[in-house]
């Protein structure tokens, strides 16, 4: 007979995930807390799909709109080509957003891959993007949570907030918040959606006041914004 093989215990493999963080690892929430300025901005976060979606919403979108940022999950390679792009088809200005950057109307920013995009208020200049290197949320940087928790915290009812298409559950913490702060929430539809995961989780949790095709959102925004208060 011959020698039995020798028996190894081995461990099994395991992969390495990176921890799922929420907002609270970027910034503290702080509900009831009034805005500081009285005005508008509209907060935008999209994933999968979101890049055609954000091209339809926004080519329509006509002058006279408040600042508006967007957070889509994108690589950082690519953030600045897609803001040139978009820019170069709408009649609004599209940017990069850049860190301390003064929000004006009339201007889109876009979140750079690098980095999350928050909302700040600064009494002597007004709205300001905040870029933040810190740890992904939802494994995600930028995340729509933290911009959606950032525009709860500061601009509360003065804020409009828009979800569309995306995979997973980012951004539906943070509509949640904005909707407890005053904020009125559009998620977009099942049926316009390339995926409708963060949508549909956002609108489970309560957080969204209407639900409409893409094709709607743009003229639903435009009524909102004549409701809202003054862009200076």
């Amino acid at each position: 007979m011959g020698i039995p093989p020798k028996v190894v215990n081995a461990k099994p493999t395991t992969i390495d995930v990176a921890p799922s963080h929420s907002a609270d690892i970027i910034l503290a929430r702080q509900p009831g807390r009034a805005p500081l300025l009285r005005q508008s901005v509209i907060v935008i976060g999209s994933s999968t799909g979101g890049t055609e979606a954000l091209r339809a919403l926004l080519t329509v979108l006509p002058e006279g709109m408040p600042p508006i940022l967007i957070a889509q999950h994108m690589p950082e390679m690519f953030t600045k080509s897609f803001a040139a792009r978009l820019d170069s088809l709408c009649k609004l200005t599209v940017k990069e957003a850049e860190d301390n950057e003064r929000l004006q109307a009339n201007t889109v920013y876009i979140a750079p891959g690098h980095s999350h995009l928050l909302l700040q208020a600064v009494p002597a200049l007004g709205l300001v993007a905040s870029l933040n290197a810190g740890p992904p949320v939802n494994r995600h940087r930028p995340s729509v949570d933290v911009l959606f928790r950032s525009a709860a915290n500061v601009a509360g009812k003065n804020c409009i907030g828009i979800i569309l298409t995306g995979m997973g559950r980012d951004g539906a913490n943070g509509m949640l918040e904005l909707k407890q702060a005053g904020a009125y929430n559009i998620a977009q539809d099942e049926a316009s959606c390339v995926v409708f995961g963060m949508p549909k989780e956002a609108i489970a949790q309560g957080g969204t006041h209407e639900v409409l095709p893409l094709t709607a959102i743009a003229a639903r925004l435009q009524a909102l914004v004549q409701q809202r208060p003054p862009q200076s």
